[in-house]
């Protein structure tokens, strides 16, 4: 493996559909010889954020970070400071963690604005090269994104958004309809 993708968005090509990822924008948190794992940024679960209401006497939206381990609950926190001992650094801004206990005190106790913190429940991975694979095979279209912010409540309204600032043959793809079949 001469590169990584850690760091980096993948959008879904309309070859993958019919499954979570059709129309995925992921975010990958690590990308090495081992393999690779990342995040959907923008699939809402909405029996799992039913769940976390029992938490919060507010409303909270999960996204569904992928289709492995759904029993697991991760965070992205945009902090510049660590509420937790146990994490994984995005970047400077963002930060990765499972510490559930933690995130909750913090938000409970005001220490952390539940606005800066995204929930998922879930996450995507991949086997070694596998994913190397994938965008050799076009099923992913890798993409530097700056000043997204990872946090922001997300529908499939990112995964069209992206595409149409791609332009070209990405625009078609935006415009296309989810089944491509009906194209």
């Amino acid at each position: 493996m001469n590169h990584s993708y850690k760091g980096k968005i993948l959008i879904s090509t309309p070859d993958i559909s019919g499954d979570i990822f059709s129309r995925s924008v992921v975010l990958v948190i690590e990308h090495n010889e081992s393999g690779a794992f990342g995040l959907i940024l923008n699939k809402k679960n909405s029996q799992m954020s039913s769940k976390f209401k029992d938490f919060f006497d507010f409303k909270i939206e999960v996204y569904d970070g992928g289709p492995v381990e759904n029993d697991k609950v991760f965070f992205i926190v945009k902090s510049d400071e660590k509420v937790t001992e146990i994490y994984t650094d995005i970047n400077d801004e963002y930060y990765l963690t499972e510490d559930i206990e933690r995130i909750i005190n913090a938000v409970l106790a005001n220490e952390l604005d539940i606005h800066n913190i995204k929930i998922f429940s879930g996450y995507s991975g991949w086997a070694p090269n596998q994913l190397d694979s994938e965008v050799q095979r076009k099923m992913w279209t890798v993409v530097d994104v700056y000043n997204l912010d990872y946090t922001l409540p997300n529908d499939q309204t990112l995964w069209k958004s992206i595409m149409q600032n791609l332009g070209g043959e990405f625009l078609l793809w935006a415009n296309s309809p989810e089944d491509i079949s009906l194209n």
